[in-house]
């Protein structure tokens, strides 16, 4: 089994801005950082994964957005369903 770690960032007016399921450690610890950074820094939260998804939350939504993480046992029943899931809604 792989742990998933997830990140979702709600918004009390305009909903799910995000939602992202990480199977890597690493990068999931990278976005982590990357959304903590923007909110010390008071900087709009920008990320594009270099192909076909593109995020830009402003800064006065991201600080009044909740942001929560967790982490699950994935199998791979599962993670075949999230990486389908992922791609019939970007497409």
């Amino acid at each position: 089994m792989k742990i998933a770690h997830n990140i979702r960032i709600l918004h009390d007016t305009m909903g799910e801005l995000v939602n992202e399921t990480f199977v890597n450690y690493e990068q999931y610890s990278i976005f982590l950082k990357l959304i903590d950074g923007c909110l010390a820094h008071k900087e709009h939260f920008d990320f594009f994964n270099g192909s076909d998804y593109l995020v830009h939350i402003p800064y006065r939504v991201l600080v009044d957005s909740i942001i929560l993480t967790k982490m699950d046992e994935m199998g791979v029943i599962e993670m075949a369903k999230s990486k389908i899931e992922a791609y019939v809604t970007r497409s």
